[in-house]
């Protein structure tokens, strides 16, 4: 009887470890199950279409930036590119130039002057050159480079946004974005999506209706002009933003 009842109690203990086993298991498979849900879910909820129909243009001679939907010419706008030139170094809060694109953008439904920091709304709002005040307002696009020259645009925070120093708008004073009027980024805002393709040159913007140079002979204006393509180079831990931009 005593040895009888040893065996049976050690298949009970056995029995309780096997099914603590598969319970383990079951868990760990059913863990890695959600696990493997949510990363599916994430992944999907950030394959969002990239805008491909609108392309932005800022010209640092200008201090200007063209928007435009494919080849129209939406609008120009003044803009302020930064007081300490061009460049990409970290630290240099130089503006990049070369391709870049719209890799985030934030504010939407806020209201018209809302202050920005990290880029989150503080809740308060300020009218265009309150005195002494030089905070991010209204919007942000924030840019991502996509050529060695400006690879760093995303980490540095390099945006375009609204500025509560409208008075300096058309003039380099930003620390390394693209400054504009409120009333301006948010029409620029709301027309472009993630993945519009955004363009920092330092020359002038082209002209709006350029119009054709005369031909010497009139028979030249009937031979179709034929040159290179432009070149375009295709394409983040988020890194600490700063309060002025």
């Amino acid at each position: 009887m005593v040895r009888g009842t040893h065996w049976t109690k050690t298949g009970e203990r056995i029995a309780l470890i096997c099914a603590d086993f598969l319970l383990l298991m079951t868990g760990m498979t059913l863990g890695r199950s959600a696990f493997f849900l949510l990363a599916l879910a994430f992944l999907f909820s950030s394959c969002t279409t990239k805008d491909a129909d609108h392309r932005v243009l800022v010209s640092v001679a200008d201090q200007s930036l063209a928007l435009y939907h494919k080849e129209r010419l939406l609008g120009r706008f003044p803009v302020s590119t930064s007081r300490f030139g061009l460049g990409d170094r970290p630290g240099s809060r130089a503006t990049p130039l070369g391709r870049l694109e719209v890799a985030k953008k934030i504010g939407a439904g806020a209201p018209v002057g809302a202050v920005f920091r990290s880029r989150r709304q503080t809740g308060e709002v300020l009218a265009p050159d309150s005195p002494g005040r030089d905070p991010i307002v209204t919007r942000i696009i924030w840019l991502k480079g996509l050529e060695p020259q400006n690879q760093h645009a995303f980490m540095r925070c390099i945006y375009i946004h609204g500025t509560a120093e409208e008075r300096n708008v058309g003039h380099p004073a930003s620390f390394g974005c693209i400054r504009m009027k409120s009333a301006d980024v948010l029409r620029v805002f709301n027309a472009v999506g993630v993945g519009a393709t955004v363009d920092i040159i330092p020359g002038p913007l082209p002209h709006p209706n350029p119009s054709p140079a005369p031909a010497a002979d009139p028979q030249l204006a009937k031979v179709p002009l034929v040159g290179p393509a432009p070149s375009a180079t295709p394409g983040v831990s988020v890194p600490a933003p700063s309060s002025r931009s």
